[in-house]
């Protein structure tokens, strides 16, 4: 989810940036304007941890679905706010442990919808729909999730790096338990945002990103654990990504932009704004 507005056009944003074309960019993607650019190169002077972060939390993607498809048995996703698409989605990973795997990927971004329908138009068990997370009744009313969601199995509901895009006005414990709290039992959360253990410095860059057109909220790693109170994180807890079942033999990311590689590594040197998640249940039942 990223910066359309809150009337629900479908019409592409050109003279505002979007986070999904932000993210696809730092990711070493192409599907990005001037405006997306320009703004991502005015953040990371003050906030260079920016693309290690979208880079470590794309590796998270990658070890959370892996997870979920061979040792959780999941076999059908719903992907909240997916961004552009790229290498090792959603769907790439899971079929690789699990070949029938079902995915509806939802973003409020209409190239999302664009790009993902080319790429998906002859698959028949993956799906592109246009939706704004915060309207979580209205994704799952979506014929195309009605269609491959069948709720009597368990799913996974991710909303990885996209906690940030939730501000408290939005209600973010209901958007994130909507799924969770009526799914079967066995579904799991996969999610994930960009914290700040300085709030001083979180509130700089709240500022500075909702100042440009993309909602945004830093949390500290306390807030984010009480956003997701009554959820039971599966080991090793909620924690900085890069601590989350780490694995330095996963598929290599695509390289990054010439512009963007003075900031490779800031989170090395800089280690106060990080993302932040983990993957949760809802807490057995005794009896």
């Amino acid at each position: 989810m990223d910066s359309e507005n809150r009337r629900g056009t479908t019409a592409v944003p050109f003279d505002i940036p979007t986070s999904a074309r932000a993210y696809g960019w730092m990711l070493g993607g192409k599907d990005s304007y001037e405006v997306d650019r320009s703004f991502l190169l005015s953040t990371l002077p003050a906030f260079p941890e920016c693309v290690d972060i979208a880079r470590q939390n794309r590796e998270f993607l990658y070890r959370v679905v892996r997870h979920l498809t061979r040792e959780a048995g999941i076999r059908q996703f719903i992907d909240m706010g997916c961004g552009l698409p790229t290498d090792d989605n959603v769907h790439r990973v899971a079929r690789r442990f699990t070949p029938d795997a079902r995915v509806v990927y939802v973003d409020i971004d209409p190239i999302v919808l664009a790009h993902g329908q080319a790429l998906l138009a002859d698959d028949a068990s993956t799906t592109v729909i246009t939706g704004d997370m915060r309207d979580q009744e209205a994704i799952l009313g979506h014929p195309d999730l009605v269609r491959l969601i069948d709720f009597d199995e368990p799913v996974a509901v991710l909303f990885l790096s996209v906690g940030h895009h939730l501000t408290d006005a939005d209600g973010p414990s209901r958007v994130l338990r909507t799924v969770i709290d009526r799914a079967a039992p066995g579904s799991l959360l996969g999610f994930s945002q960009v914290v700040a253990d300085d709030p001083e410095r979180g509130a700089a860059m709240t500022a500075h990103i909702s100042g440009g057109g993309v909602p945004w909220q830093t949390r500290t790693p306390a807030e984010v654990d009480a956003l997701l109170d009554g959820l039971e994180p599966l080991e090793p807890g909620l924690v900085n990504l890069v601590d989350w079942r780490p694995d330095a033999d996963q598929p290599p990311l695509a390289p990054v932009h010439e512009d963007l590689l003075p900031y490779l590594g800031a989170t090395d040197l800089n280690k106060g704004i990080y993302e932040y998640g983990g993957v949760l249940r809802m807490p057995r039942q005794d009896g």
